[in-house]
C-alpha cells in the first residue's frame, strides 16, 4: 500500500519527467549578450524592437541584449561594420549597399513591410513650392545622411530630375532634434519617420509630397512591397551563431504578434514616456498612420528584396542590379520557425 507522501512524490517526479524535454530541448545560444544597434530607437520605424525590449521577449529567450541608439540608420550601421555592436536594427536596402561594396550582410527577421518615411517641404520656407525642380539648392532634413530617410529622399529627387548633389542633406535625427530644425527654418524639406511627420503634417508645419508609410503610399513610390526595418548582421555572425540569431527573430516576431492586438493604451503604456514627444494624442495618431506597414511575421515577402534593389539601382550608379545576389541579403529559416511556434 503507497503512502499519501509516496503518492505526491511519484506525481511530483511525472510531472518533472514529462516538463523537462521542453526546458531541455531549447537549443543552447552559441551567445547571450548581444549589443544591437539602431538609429532612431524612438521612431514607429523600430518599434517592434521596443516592444520586444520593454516586454521581456529577449529576456524570455535566454538573452542579454545591449541597445545602442545612434542618430540614423547610417551610424548604427557604422557600429556593427566597425565591430562595435553585433547585430544592426536598421532597413533592409542597406544589405543591397553593402554588398555592392563587396561586404556581406544578411537580414533574417523583418519588423517594417514598409519605408514608414514621408517626405515634405516647409510651408514657412517653401510656402510657393510647386513641384521637385524647387528643391534644388534647397536643404534637405534626413534622419543623418546615407540612411533609410535619405534613400528615400533621393529616390524622390530623381523621380523629379534631380541629383543627391543638387542639394544639401543634413542630420536631424528622428525626435524633438527633427522637430526643431524645420520650425526654426534651418531645413527647407523633411524626409523622415512617425511621429515626427504626422506631427509636423498635423501642425501644418510641412506640406507632404511623398509617403510611404501606408502599403498603398508604398506601392505608389516603390512599385511593389518594399522591406523596411529589420534585423540583420554579418554573413558570418548568422552562420557562427544560427540558436542566437533564432533567439532573436523569436523575441521581435513575439512582439509583432503582440502589435497585431495591442491597442492605443497598450502602446502608451510599453513605449517610453520620451517617445511621445510630449503629445500623446497625435503620437496615436501617427501609430494609427503607420499600424498597417508593421510585419506581421517577420518574413520577408517575396517580391520585396526586387523592388529594393530596382529602386536603389534608379539613383544610385555604385549599385549595378545585374552583380546583386539577392538570396544572399536576407534569409527567412528564422522568422518561419518562430511563426510556427508563435502561430504569429
Amino acid at each position: 500500500m503507497l503512502h499519501r507522501r509516496t503518492l505526491i512524490s511519484a506525481s511530483a517526479i511525472a510531472a518533472a519527467t514529462i516538463a523537462l524535454p521542453r526546458v531541455f530541448a531549447q537549443p543552447k545560444l552559441e551567445k547571450t549578450k548581444i549589443s544591437i544597434a539602431v538609429g532612431g530607437k524612438a521612431a514607429f520605424y523600430y518599434l517592434p524592437l521596443t516592444i520586444s525590449e520593454q516586454l521581456g521577449y529577449f529576456k524570455a529567450e535566454g538573452l542579454d541584449v545591449e541597445i545602442s541608439d545612434f542618430a540614423g540608420g547610417a551610424r548604427a550601421l557604422q557600429a556593427v561594420v566597425g565591430g562595435s555592436a553585433d547585430v544592426c536594427s536598421g532597413a533592409y536596402e542597406h544589405t543591397i549597399n553593402l554588398q555592392a561594396k563587396n561586404q556581406f550582410f544578411q537580414a533574417f527577421v523583418l519588423q517594417g513591410r514598409a519605408p514608414q518615411i514621408a517626405m515634405g517641404v516647409s510651408t514657412k520656407n517653401m510656402s510657393s513650392y510647386a513641384g521637385i525642380p524647387d528643391l534644388k539648392g534647397k536643404k534637405i532634413g534626413v534622419s543623418a545622411p546615407g540612411s533609410s530617410t535619405n534613400m528615400v529622399a533621393n529616390l524622390v529627387l530623381s523621380r523629379g530630375g534631380l541629383k543627391a548633389s543638387d542639394v544639401s542633406y543634413i542630420g536631424v535625427g528622428v525626435a524633438a532634434g527633427a522637430l526643431t530644425a524645420l520650425r526654426s527654418g534651418q531645413i527647407d524639406a523633411i524626409s523622415n519617420t512617425d511621429p515626427v511627420m504626422t506631427m509636423l503634417e498635423q501642425k501644418g508645419d510641412v506640406k507632404i509630397i511623398s509617403d510611404t508609410r501606408t502599403l498603398k503610399g508604398t506601392q505608389q513610390v516603390f512599385g511593389g512591397p518594399m522591406p523596411a526595418a529589420c534585423l540583420y548582421a554579418p554573413v558570418d555572425f548568422v552562420q557562427k551563431n544560427p540558436n542566437t540569431c533564432q533567439a532573436l527573430a523569436n523575441a521581435i516576431v513575439h512582439g509583432l504578434k503582440w502589435l497585431q492586438t495591442a491597442g492605443p493604451g497598450d502602446i502608451i503604456k510599453t513605449v517610453p514616456e520620451t517617445y511621445l514627444l510630449g503629445d500623446r494624442a497625435l503620437y496615436l495618431a501617427s501609430f494609427d498612420k503607420v499600424r498597417e506597414s508593421i510585419a506581421p511575421d517577420g518574413i520577408v515577402p517575396s517580391e520585396g528584396p526586387k523592388t529594393a534593389l530596382a529602386a536603389i539601382a534608379s539613383f544610385d550608379t555604385s549599385v549595378k542590379a545585374d552583380k546583386i545576389d539577392l538570396a544572399k541579403t536576407y534569409t527567412n529559416d528564422f522568422a518561419r520557425r518562430a511563426k510556427d511556434r508563435f502561430k504569429a
